[in-house]
């Protein structure tokens, strides 16, 4: 429908961005996101270049996101049964928001850094006295390394089925974790068992393959006891 004039326009505008914002989560926590950094682009007296490049990347996140609002509400329009090539609309569609997304996160990283002055070897003794934050870090890491391999692999989707299994690198990975931070042999059993029943109820859905829960297992495992080996002091 032709818009008669430039309000209508205008309002037409604005009502498809408050649909957005009412339909879409993401838009509600990229509204979020945006305001805390404003909040502390001020606070931090950003030169004007810096502030330009910081409302830029705001505005790039916020239009791929109603693009992408835009895109799936015309698929499901035009598109009433499940169709491949509608999905993959959808996914390309999405894979433009993430991209907007981590270019926004690399630019508050290069304008912010310099703001926050950060002694690198404090840090690294707050992170070895921190079990939380060693187990947080060993957890991230075996979730990343999961969702690379399976996309490498193209096999099952990045949360469910596939290889290698990630519900079995996360619960052998906390189980290793435990094993480093208790001396208690019967907690570390408890969550090892946990651990086993998690690989068997992945196993009896015939979400994976036993291969694929060895390999997420293993790989939990390992990177766990890597992220141990090199931050926890054990004291």
């Amino acid at each position: 429908m032709k818009n008669k004039n430039l309000v209508d326009s205008f309002n037409n505008a604005v009502s498809g961005i408050i649909h957005t914002i009412k339909r879409e989560k993401n838009m509600k926590l990229h509204i979020t996101a945006a305001v805390l950094v404003l909040v502390l682009s001020f606070f931090y007296r950003l030169t004007r270049m810096e502030l330009l490049v910081v409302c830029a990347a705001i505005a790039l996140v916020f239009i791929c996101e109603l693009l992408n609002t835009a895109i799936e509400m015309l698929m499901d329009t035009i598109v009433d049964v499940y169709h491949p090539k509608a999905k993959k609309v959808k996914d390309i569609a999405a894979g433009a928001v993430l991209v907007s997304a981590f270019f926004s996160l690399i630019a508050a990283y290069f304008i912010f850094f310099d703001k926050f002055r950060f002694d690198l070897e404090a840090g690294l003794r707050i992170i070895r006295e921190s079990p939380v934050h060693i187990t947080i870090i060993a957890l991230a890491i075996t979730i990343f390394l999961v969702l690379v391999i399976k996309f490498i692999i193209e096999k099952g989707t990045p949360f469910q089925g596939g290889m290698p299994s990630g519900h079995s690198a996360i619960a052998f990975s906390i189980t290793t974790a435990v094993a480093f931070l208790t001396d208690n042999t019967i907690i570390v059993v408890f969550c090892l068992i946990i651990a086993l029943l998690v690989v068997q109820s992945r196993l009896e859905a015939k979400f994976h393959t036993i291969f694929e829960l060895i390999a997420g297992a293993v790989l939990g495992f390992l990177v766990t006891l890597l992220v141990f080996q090199l931050f926890f002091n054990g004291s």
